[in-house]
């Protein structure tokens, strides 16, 4: 019984593009490698169907990433800003409050929590 032939990448690239050169029929170009014509018809459809992924750009992964951080970076800002605000508007009103109304608005059931006077 015969050996399975094992064909790297490059040579199976190179014998789908033997066929798109057509200057040999599929049969012949199969006799000389002494595989079957359906497996060249079929590196025939994979190198077609892969060959407009040559030419994709190579860096729309790395601009995906960009864009990504870019939202996340703009999002914290956003964020810091809502909270500055939030604590100037606390500072400005806490400022007009005296002592005991201040002590009022804190609850002491947390334990996290020590007030020392």
């Amino acid at each position: 019984m015969p050996t399975r032939t094992h064909f790297t990448a490059s040579q199976k690239a190179q014998i789908a593009f033997e066929v798109l050169k057509e200057e040999k029929t599929v049969n012949q170009i199969a006799a000389e490698q002494g595989i079957h014509p359906n497996v060249v018809y079929r590196w025939k459809k994979q190198a077609l169907e892969n060959l407009p992924r040559l030419f994709e750009d190579e860096n729309k992964g790395e601009r995906e990433r960009q864009a990504e951080q870019e939202r996340q970076v703009n999002e914290l800002y956003s964020e810091i800003g809502r909270l500055t605000t939030q604590v100037n508007w606390l500072k400005k009103n806490l400022a007009t409050t005296n002592r005991a109304e201040r002590l009022a608005m804190i609850e002491f059931t947390s334990s996290e929590l020590s007030l020392s006077e």
